[in-house]
């Protein structure tokens, strides 16, 4: 089993990649194998709402999102992190995921569907849970259980490291990827004993407000 751990921060090496190596080292010892997926400082387009990945089968624009679609649908787990920038993710994850949910929803593509997920925001100060909240939404309109710790999944620090020193943060984040670990393998048990996950419904019409 493998989880997909998606550092948002333009610093490649920063406090969120810290605190990723955190969670991955908590998950590895659990047998859980695990890939830090870099989203970069490159420009990340924003969907355009072309639909052109419903034939494609890949977002039209051939960049990260779709070497990222790619893994993930290898991967049986997924953790965004993301620092606060002006009380919210960086603007670069965002694109990045709208492009790599929308288009994997649109391809048909299993690539999401019931795979547990968790969010983590890397503050300063303030903003974490507007971050979080963001963040989810992606993975509750994409049938993902969603995997908690303790307490809110908030670990604070500014300058590169300075994360370590909040002790509870990374504690938490620590529960989290045992937490993690555990429902990846109930998952794997409930399969192994023929208890199959429930079947993909095909959508109904949409039901706009504005006919």
């Amino acid at each position: 089993m493998k989880v997909m751990l998606v550092n948002g921060s333009p610093h490649e090496k920063g406090n969120t990649y810290t605190v990723l190596g955190k969670v991955a080292e908590t998950l590895n010892s659990e047998g859980i194998d695990t890939e830090i997926f870099y989203v970069g400082k490159d420009a990340i387009a924003p969907c355009m709402g072309c639909g052109a990945c419903t034939k494609l089968g890949r977002c039209v624009i051939n960049d990260k999102v779709n070497d990222f679609t790619a893994k993930m649908k290898e991967c049986d787990g997924l953790i965004v992190a993301s620092p606060v920038h002006y009380a919210c993710a960086t603007g670069s994850v965002l694109s990045f995921l709208s492009r790599a949910f929308y288009s994997g929803f649109r391809a048909g593509c299993d690539t999401y569907r019931l795979k547990p997920a968790a969010a983590i925001a890397v503050a300063r100060r303030a903003g974490a849970d507007s971050t979080l909240e963001q963040i989810n939404k992606f993975f509750t309109i994409s049938e993902m259980p969603v995997i908690s710790g303790r307490y809110w999944n908030n670990v604070f620090g500014h300058v590169p490291n300075q994360v370590l020193e909040d002790k509870e943060g990374i504690q938490n984040v620590q529960i989290l990827a045992r937490n993690m670990a555990y429902f990846l393998k109930c998952k794997q048990a409930a399969e192994n004993a023929g208890i199959n996950p429930p079947e993909q419904v095909k959508d109904i019409e949409f039901t706009n407000f504005i006919r």
